[in-house]
């Protein structure tokens, strides 16, 4: 087994019409054995900027710590809110300094820049090769259900409440798929004005 299974676990992004969804399963594992249904792979980074973690758990929780720290330090010493883009390419290089002994996480990146409003998704490997497309990226142990779930039912410029049912629906039809993730799940609905979380109750078995 791959050690970014070891966990299990799955994380999704989507780009809507001037909003952005992040979502991502519950479930913390030992190989087959569940050991915890409320683990947060999804961590807020600026009012309107999220970052998901899959992968080898201690890591996760490593890798968000020493970004927040870089991120903070950033905004002092720039002043002004740090943009997705800006962000991406800082967890990039933070990756690649370690990518001979490397963080076993995959991220990815969701939200709006902070002057132009414009969405913005982003996803990586553990060495931080960057991918930015218009669409939408995927992340996890089910990443192959959920690229099939997502070409689907995903369209071009989705209204916050599609962009809900969309995401949802792709990402529990396709960690049902998956026997080590699950467990329910979170999305979170990025708009210029508000943030929308929703929590999913999914097969608990």
């Amino acid at each position: 087994m791959s050690i970014l299974a070891y966990n299990g676990g799955c994380c999704v992004a989507m780009r809507g019409k001037n909003c952005v969804a992040i979502a991502s399963d519950h479930r913390f594992g030992v190989q087959a054995q569940t050991v915890d249904t409320t683990f947060e792979k999804v961590f807020q980074i600026n009012p309107r900027m999220f970052l998901g973690l899959v992968g080898l758990q201690t890591d996760i929780l490593t890798v968000k710590d020493r970004l927040m720290f870089r991120k903070n330090l950033y905004e002092v010493r720039e002043n002004r809110e740090m943009t997705p883009e800006r962000f991406s390419a800082m967890l990039s290089s933070f990756l690649y300094e370690k990518r001979f002994g490397p963080y076993f996480v995959e991220p990815v990146i969701a939200g709006l820049d902070p002057k132009t409003m414009e969405p913005f998704i982003c996803n990586m490997d553990l060495i931080g090769c960057p991918i930015a497309p218009e669409d939408f990226v995927v992340a996890g142990t089910c990443a192959d259900q959920l690229f099939g779930m997502c070409e689907t039912l995903w369209k071009p410029d989705l209204e916050p409440e599609d962009l809900f049912e969309v995401i949802s629906q792709a990402l529990v039809n396709a960690f049902d798929r998956d026997a080590i993730s699950g467990w329910g799940a979170t999305v979170y609905i990025i708009e210029k004005d508000k943030i929308t979380i929703k929590r999913l109750k999914t097969r608990m078995d």
